[in-house]
């Protein structure tokens, strides 16, 4: 495994993050596709035994599930300070007033929930999972500003949103003394590369550390044909690409059959290079997932293939805010 500095800060991940969405009680919230926590534990224990020490989940996964599957697996398969643990806040945990978003009050009430699921004291990384238009963000960056200064969090992040909503957050928080956000978990890969107009050059000048969600596009990029029971159920994935994807992805299962390696890591290499990425968070429900993970890491793409990966590529409609 090989580790990197999470964006500016002082923090060492591994250069692969494990996404825990897959890991959650089946038919909880909107997943029906997650592993119960027998299967989760093998992927999250073999993670750990490979060195990967970067973990990211949410309250919402699976109706906070994740976040107590999770919990119990790396209390059991890992030391404490040597993992990096992330979650995020956001999504509706609860029917009725403040169940929800990015106010003071709701982020005080998830931040000790979510705690307590993960059975820890504090989280490394605590993400706003989208923007919440509906609450001031000067009200959000203070109160995310406390719970790093309760010692709840060492870190803030944020996820999908336009870059200057971004910009104005960073702003505001700079201007008060408030922590600012060290990374962006956005939406970017081979099929979706808007995010490289505005937010990945604001991240870079910045020195924001980019772990992009959906590397694989959902699975679209590790196969030419096919369905999964998640591509069949997703109905938030099926919101995110469209039908002319087909030259980009034959474009991967050239150069995958050339090198002769699974497609999965030819689409991995790729987000992987891109200078603000510091960790690429890859889902896991089947062993060869963590393998093509881990081999991604020191597969280099030359000019010519990473031209051959870029070049079908058409402007998409914004997506992934929701």
């Amino acid at each position: 495994m090989k580790y990197t500095k999470l964006g500016s800060t002082g923090l060492d991940v591994s250069t692969v993050c494990l996404g825990c969405m897959s890991y959650g009680v089946p038919g909880r919230g909107s997943h029906e596709w997650t592993l119960d926590e027998e299967a989760s534990r093998a992927f999250i224990q073999r993670a750990v035994e490979q060195g990967i020490n970067f973990f990211d989940t949410a309250n919402v996964y699976s109706d906070g599930t994740s976040e107590e599957i999770v919990g119990r697996a790396l209390t059991d398969f890992a030391k404490r300070d040597e993992i990096v643990l992330a979650t995020k806040v956001h999504g509706s945990m609860r029917k009725g007033p403040n169940g929800s978003g990015l106010s003071r009050k709701a982020i005080m009430a998830e931040i000790d929930n979510s705690l307590r699921r993960l059975g820890t004291d504090y989280v490394d990384l605590y993400q706003i999972h989208r923007w919440d238009k509906r609450v001031p963000i000067e009200e959000t960056m203070e109160a995310l500003h406390d719970v790093v200064k309760a010692g709840k969090a060492l870190y803030v992040g944020a996820s999908s949103m336009y870059a200057w909503q971004f910009s104005k957050a960073q702003h505001l928080a700079e201007r008060n003394g408030w922590t600012k956000f060290v990374t962006m978990q956005n939406h970017y890969n081979l099929l979706y590369r808007e995010e490289e107009r505005e937010m990945l050059p604001l991240c870079a000048d910045q020195g924001v550390g980019v772990i992009p969600w959906s590397p694989l596009a959902r699975g679209r990029l590790t196969r030419v044909d096919g369905s999964t029971m998640r591509s069949e159920t997703d109905e938030f994935g099926k919101t995110l690409y469209g039908s002319a994807d087909e030259a980009i992805i034959g474009r991967v299962a050239e150069i995958a059959e050339r090198r002769g390696v699974p497609m999965a890591q030819v689409a991995l290499a790729w987000v992987a290079g891109h200078p603000t990425v510091s960790a690429p968070i890859v889902g896991a429900t089947k062993p060869h997932h963590l393998d093509d993970a881990i081999a991604s890491i020191d597969l280099m793409l030359t000019a010519d293939e990473k031209h051959a990966l870029e070049e079908p590529y058409t402007p998409q409609p914004i997506s992934g805010f929701a």
